[in-house]
């Protein structure tokens, strides 16, 4: 069992009421085969407080333990104004191409492509270490010198964090000089605006 809420919701910064987090419950064929795609969407919530998430806390960890599902939150806030916006230009295509069974997903779609965090977080994936061993391990602590180097030579503030997943971590980190890291590390996977783990069964 992961459970990342008490880390992640010290990590949520709600600068105005616009503001919101997209989490979703998601069940993944790796642990359903009988799925049709690769990740089925139980559920989705848009989190517009901290409070709000401490109030749909029992709720989410239900869901996941009855669905053997994940809860994955994006740390890159979204803005209710510019998401409304994008939907309708998103629905308005849509229309225009016949393609009515996809309108329903208008909304969901454009919230996991449209980021409004001037303070980007991206996540690096390490699988196979654990954040406690992280610590422990030279080659982990050589790559997050690495990366801590690579942010100073931004405009940006140096920004880390680890969450823990299932198979081992997610490095949480404000953008770095991608080009130069990917050529020093080319197996690692980097994601610019994905979902991290906030709870697995």
């Amino acid at each position: 069992m992961v459970n990342n809420f008490e880390q992640i919701k010290k990590m949520l910064n709600f600068a105005s009421e616009d503001d919101f987090y997209h989490l979703q419950i998601i069940k993944r064929k790796k642990e359903h085969p009988e799925l049709g795609s690769n990740s089925y969407v139980v559920k989705t919530y848009y989190i517009s407080s901290l409070e709000y998430l401490e109030k749909k806390k029992d709720e989410i960890i239900n869901l996941c333990e009855f669905h053997n599902a994940r809860g994955c939150i994006n740390l890159n806030r979204r803005s209710f104004e510019k998401i409304a916006f994008h939907a309708m230009q998103k629905v308005a295509n849509q229309l225009m191409n016949r393609d009515f069974r996809s309108v329903r997903k208008a909304y969901d779609s454009v919230c996991g492509a449209n980021s409004n965090e001037p303070n980007k977080k991206w996540i690096i994936d390490i699988d196979d270490v654990s954040v406690d061993a992280m610590a422990h391990d030279p080659k982990i602590q050589k790559m997050i010198d690495r990366i801590v180097e690579l942010q100073s030579q931004t405009d940006k503030e140096p920004y880390l964090a680890a969450i823990r997943t299932k198979s081992g971590f997610h490095l949480i980190a404000t953008p770095f000089r991608l080009d130069t890291f990917c050529g020093e590390y080319p197996g690692i996977d980097i994601h610019k605006d994905n979902p991290t783990i906030l709870y697995i069964k």
